[in-house]
């Protein structure tokens, strides 16, 4: 079909078909997206803040949209990074979609740091839809001898780096956010990585380390079970579903913030047409009361932001995180 016929053929379409149309040259039936099942990379072990995001939002597309949406945990690499990349590197064509933590921004820059080759660039990426985001909490196991930030602090200076602490790999966000406050405290604490978020986790719980900084949705049933104790927050104020645990900076450590934000993304070069769909998609897919009831019931609430106000927000975010990995310096 010549152009002259694509043109006459999409003439006598609504116009909110006539782009979708148009993109292949070939008949609506044949390029309207969704046609087949959509992959969302989750660059992390089951178990995290960005599985936790992911899971009940492709529930929600899967009836919005009529399609399959398969959550591919592709861990690896330091804090996501493969996965990452892996999402970078597909087909901007809506079949192969990202939910990601606030590190997306800071590996590329990580990479740099330690002159690295680069794996993916932030510029590869359009910010679809912010899911959550909620402060990081401190989590030690129920059976510390830690009731207070305080009693961690002091033990750490008489042990300096022999207390381990978990994260989700180098320059994750929970390794961000434990040498953000390491420094701040002036203490030295030994640094294990895991593949992600839930394997550290599963650490925290086998003693394999004595502490974690995790979102809060993925510390509540382990708290309510007995068996981890939160000891404090990296938000500026309090957490609803933990508001007894102070926040670091009531506790005098002014400069400890930091939030772990889960968001969808797409490729840049994603069509307009689609980009729209999946934003109006994703709008309807975090209001769904079975979506809300899930991420309240684990006490990470929706935290929605579309298209063009979570860009704004990525591009404060990832600056303020870029600075604090700056000035952490190489740490392994």
């Amino acid at each position: 079909m010549n152009r002259r016929e694509v043109l006459k053929a999409a003439a006598v379409l609504p116009l909110s078909q006539v782009a979708l149309y148009t993109l292949s040259g070939t008949s609506h039936a044949q390029a309207a997206w969704p046609s087949r099942n959509i992959t969302m990379i989750v660059p992390f072990p089951a178990g995290g803040q960005a599985d936790l995001a992911a899971r009940p939002v492709a529930l929600a597309l899967e009836r919005i949209l009529g399609k399959t949406v398969i959550v591919d945990n592709r861990a690896g690499g330091g804090g996501g990074s493969v996965g990452n990349a892996a999402a970078a590197r597909a087909e901007p064509d809506g079949y192969t979609l990202l939910m990601t933590l606030s590190s997306l921004a800071v590996l590329p820059e990580a990479d740099r740091l330690f002159d690295r080759p680069v794996a993916y660039e932030m510029s590869q990426f359009a910010p679809v839809a912010r899911v959550l985001a909620d402060p990081t909490m401190l989590a030690v196991p129920a059976s510390a001898p830690w009731k207070a930030v305080k009693d961690f602090v002091e033990d750490a200076k008489a042990r300096p780096g022999q207390i381990p602490y978990g994260s989700s790999g180098p320059y994750g966000t929970l390794h961000i956010a434990m040498e953000m406050f390491a420094a701040s405290a002036g203490i030295k604490l030994l640094h294990v990585p895991f593949r992600g978020a839930g394997p550290a986790l599963t650490g925290l719980l086998t003693g394999t380390v004595q502490a974690v900084a995790s979102a809060p949705g993925t510390l509540r049933a382990q708290v309510d079970a007995g068996k981890m104790r939160v000891l404090a927050g990296w938000g500026a104020k309090r957490v609803a579903s933990f508001p007894d645990v102070p926040t670091f900076q009531e506790l005098g450590y002014k400069d400890v913030e930091f939030y772990i934000w889960a968001g969808l993304f797409a490729q840049t070069a994603l069509p307009a047409p689609i980009m729209t769909r999946l934003r109006e998609a994703m709008g309807e897919a975090v209001r769904a009361p079975e979506v809300v009831k899930t991420f309240e019931t684990a006490g990470s609430p929706v935290a929605y932001l579309d298209a063009p106000e979570f860009a704004k927000f990525v591009e404060a975010d990832s600056a303020r995180l870029i600075a604090a990995v700056k000035k952490i310096g190489k740490v392994e």
